[in-house]
């Protein structure tokens, strides 16, 4: 397997990666609202904003990668 190949492979592993732990974040936000920690949960939703974004920056790499 060659560097590129091994490449892709690394990106996509961080994509799934990345969305897992966003999935996480979305669902302690939630369960932190619940609880009545507002200010809480509005930090960690932004951690799953900007998890999100890591991985439209990760999906920019992939497809700079194989152009």
């Amino acid at each position: 397997m060659d560097f590129v190949e091994r490449a892709r492979l690394r990106l996509e592993h961080w994509m799934d990666h990345n969305e897992k732990h966003r999935e996480e974040y979305a669902g302690f936000a939630a369960q932190l609202e619940q609880a009545g920690k507002q200010a809480s949960a509005v930090h960690v939703r932004e951690m799953a904003d900007l998890a999100g974004k890591s991985n439209d920056c990760l999906r920019k790499a992939l497809k700079a990668l194989e152009s």
